[in-house]
């Protein structure tokens, strides 16, 4: 489409030019000869000064005696024809029948172009839109049809919930007398909230591939230009198309680009933006009855969104579509795996409990990396390994094994790791310890990975103090090893980490009994926005400070008993992760009790052996853990 206007604007381009030098050279042509009077014209024949002349309708070219040209004009009632034969004038005649219509289009024909040239170049500045230069006010709306690929109900798993309330929408548009017999009306619209990449865009497809009406797809950002009252105007034409369909879904992604709170925010409202709301809130629920269309809309940004939108009458519903648990991420995993051949050795529901806190997309792309794990080393189909290899590099990071670390830092990140590793062990309330490496990875020097046996829901006092032990014991071990003055830059993330999950526990979950039951969080700098610092007295600010330091210090002391009392178990461990670099969950049990491993390629190999040792070393109530970008690695992160 694109090449077709090019072409097309030069063509246009050459006739143009073809046309104005054709004009000129016209006008040229015809001010090269000097115009004279009929009556001297006459009075030149009577003399006979005159050649020879040629007659074009009214027009008269004249050549003398003696060279010289000249035209004029005769009247219309004149018939000078016998007098110049009888002059013995030579006489030639041009044809008319370039006259009429051609000579009008030769004259019309440049500003045609020109006009037409205009209004190619206010299409292309109005990046192509639909309608072009006359349409700057159409929407933009796209009707979603069977080629784009038809997804259904049966390609979307994990979120069962929200899958149900959208069924009753489609089952609605298929039946309405069963909901109509006993009054209910079809909902007016559909809010999909939900983080990032959990399947919100899907559900819309989905919808459209079950429900067998018009769908129409639309971006909030499509509604939003510099001019003002176009995106009323779009947010107008999309209803009138919507109308003229329905029943019909209309289905606008991230909603949150038109529909922010007005009034709202630094430097006042925006009036294009807010004129677009307005007209959007009228059409979904004004004056006139919005029979038989169904807005559903997608966001991950409910807070920012204005409360008139909100509203019953408007979305009527607002589906939930959080991160799924184990059971919707095996399910996730198995749509996903349908894709690619796997091998008999693959155990999805494994694989599941090892990614907590994936999103739809997440589990996307890690099929897709065990895909691309299993094709670079030229496998047939995607083995285990290659999923455990995949989930290691999205959660950790690439192997850095082109960075040379010297013999001492090396083993500084042993011990530091080991400290980790070993008081996470005994820590009853932390979670299974699946892996320990001190191969770089990303950001960091090595890493301990510890991996719930189920999904977190909340936090309690006491898990809370042993997950702050768990994140100091790195920089513990390192004290106890080298001493004070040989600790290292390493636990600069252990102690953000710990920092965070303390200010948590006293500011906002009330588990400090110096502080209270008192929210402090919106209170602190920095927090969503707030830069005024502490909004609370000096006494409490110094006396919630003081707090996050005990809880730190506390911890950091556990782990250090803890180190201490079990430093056999941390020497071996510290030395096995020397010799074998990178240990799983039941390798870390064997060579903490001081049993010789098998000296085998999965021992040495950069992926840590199976996943049949991810709990190995079992523990209860379990937390959700993410990777630190910190020097010592993967870290736990409060949910706070």
């Amino acid at each position: 489409m694109g090449n077709a206007r090019n072409i097309a604007f030069w063509v246009v381009l050459f006739l143009l030019i073809l046309a104005l030098f054709n004009l000129f050279s016209n006008g040229t042509g015809t001010s090269a000869a000097r115009s004279l009077s009929y009556s001297e014209f006459i009075a030149q024949v009577d003399a006979g000064k005159v050649a020879s002349v040629t007659l074009d309708g009214e027009k008269i070219s004249v050549m003398g005696s003696d060279g010289a040209r000249y035209v004029t004009i005769k009247p219309l009632d004149e018939n000078i024809t016998d007098r110049l034969i009888a002059k013995n004038v030579e006489v030639r005649a041009e044809a008319q029948e370039q006259s009429g219509f051609l000579s009008v289009l030769g004259v019309w024909l440049p500003f045609l172009l020109l006009i037409g040239i205009w209004v190619f170049f206010m299409n292309r500045m109005q990046g192509g839109g639909k309608g072009g230069a006359m349409g700057f006010g159409k929407s933009r709306a796209k009707l979603l049809t069977e080629k784009h690929g038809r997804v259904t109900f049966d390609d979307v798993a994990g979120i069962d919930e929200a899958k149900e309330e959208l069924e009753e929408i489609v089952e609605f548009l298929r039946n309405p007398q069963k909901f109509s017999r006993l009054g209910g009306k079809i909902p007016k619209g559909a809010l999909l909230v939900g983080p990032p990449g959990t399947g919100k865009t899907l559900l819309a497809r989905a919808i459209a591939g079950e429900a067998g009406v018009p769908f129409f797809t639309i971006s909030g950002s499509d509604f939003v230009e510099m001019f003002v009252g176009v995106g009323a105007s779009r947010v107008r034409d999309m209803f009138e198309q919507a109308k003229k369909n329905a029943p019909c879904i209309v289905f606008i992604d991230e909603i949150d680009a038109v529909g922010r709170a007005r009034g709202v925010g630094m430097g006042g409202g925006n009036d294009e933006r807010e004129q677009t709301l307005n007209q959007l809130l009228v059409e979904m629920d004004g004056f006139e009855a919005n029979e038989g269309v169904i807005i559903v809309a997608a966001t991950n940004r409910k807070d920012v969104l204005d409360p008139a939108l909100l509203r019953p009458g408007r979305f009527d519903r607002q589906i939930q579509v959080p991160n799924p648990d184990i059971k919707g991420r095996e399910k996730i995993l198995t749509v996903h795996a349908r894709k690619v051949p796997v091998g008999p050795d693959v155990d999805l529901r494994i694989i599941a409990r090892g990614c907590p806190g994936f999103s739809g997309a997440d589990l996307a792309n890690l099929v897709n990396e065990a895909a691309l794990t299993a094709a670079r080393v030229g496998r047939s189909f995607v083995t285990m390994d290659d999923f455990e290899n995949a989930k290691d590099k999205v959660m950790m990071g690439a192997e850095r094994r082109s960075m040379v670390l010297t013999a001492d830092q090396k083993e500084k990140t042993a011990y530091h790791e080991a400290g980790h590793a070993i008081v996470g062990i005994n820590m009853p309330k932390c979670d299974p310890v699946y892996k320990a490496t001190i191969i770089p990875r990303g950001g960091a020097l090595g890493m301990v990975v510890s991996l719930p046996e189920m999904d977190r829901l909340n936090m309690h006092k006491d898990e809370a103090k042993q997950k702050i032990a768990m994140t100091m014991a790195g920089k513990a071990a390192e004290i106890i090893k080298y001493g004070e003055e040989g600790v290292s830059s390493g636990p600069s993330g252990d102690i953000q980490q710990a920092s965070s999950l303390a200010r948590a526990m006293v500011m906002r979950w009330g588990m400090s009994d110096v502080i209270g039951n008192i929210d402090y969080a919106e209170a602190h700098e920095g927090y969503q926005g707030n830069t005024g610092g502490f909004s609370v007295s000096a006494e409490t600010k110094k006396a919630i400070e003081a707090e996050v330091k005990r809880l730190i210090d506390d911890g950091y002391q556990v782990a250090r008993k803890v180190l201490l009392e079990k430093k056999v178990e941390f020497e071996r461990l510290a030395q096995g992760l020397l010799e074998y670099e990178t240990l799983t969950g039941d390798e870390i049990r064997r060579v903490v009790a001081g049993e010789k491993l098998e000296d085998d390629s999965d021992n040495s190999s950069s992926s840590g052996g199976g996943v049949s040792s991810i709990a190995a070393i079992p523990k209860t109530k379990p937390k959700l853990l993410k990777p630190d970008a910190g020097a010592d690695g993967l870290k736990p992160e409060p949910l706070a």
